[in-house]
């Protein structure tokens, strides 16, 4: 009898001695996705954007001081926009942090069916340019955001935003 040094023990399917293949990579302790309802109201503003500053925080995203101050103005903007603009037809909103490797994605979700436009705002007026911001924080971070439909027929805005530090290898 002899022995090639595998010994009895049950093998691994396949019945190969070679290593198994690996996996995809597990995902970071960050990664995830955390969504949460507010009222349409004004004081859903600044409360949606505490709430994402202390999960990035409490999660340990790896943003820095800059991209977190973007994220936290878009919050804000996209939790207005749908407050005074939505509230009539969605007396709810949803908002969504979706973190990957490589990015951020925020979104407000709600029920009404307006797809709003970055409108040039006239420089006297103190509003209007919310869209715009988001935009242009987006775009100078290296990011994109877009609209779109829901299946329950209102929308959802979102802006998904690079993180600038590298994962180690």
């Amino acid at each position: 009898m002899e022995d090639d040094g595998c010994g009895s023990a049950p093998r691994p399917a396949g019945g190969t001695d070679e290593p198994p293949e690996p996996g995809p990579p597990e995902p970071l302790p960050y990664e995830g996705v955390w969504r949460f309802t507010a009222p349409a109201v004004d004081a859903s503003v600044p409360q949606a954007r505490h709430a994402v500053r202390d999960l990035l925080h409490r999660q340990g995203v790896p943003v820095s001081d800059e991209l977190a101050q973007g994220l936290l103005l878009i919050v804000s903007e996209l939790v207005t926009n749908a407050v005074r603009h939505a509230a009539l037809l969605s007396p709810t909103l949803a908002v969504e942090i979706a973190v990957g490797a490589d990015w951020v994605r925020v979104s407000v979700e709600d029920n009404h069916p307006y797809r709003p436009t970055a409108l040039e705002a006239d420089h006297g007026q103190t509003g209007g340019r919310g869209l715009l911001l988001v935009r242009e924080v987006t775009r100078e971070a290296g990011g994109v955001c877009d609209v779109e439909h829901t299946a329950s027929g209102g929308k959802v805005i979102w802006a998904a935003l690079p993180l600038k530090s590298a994962r180690v290898e």
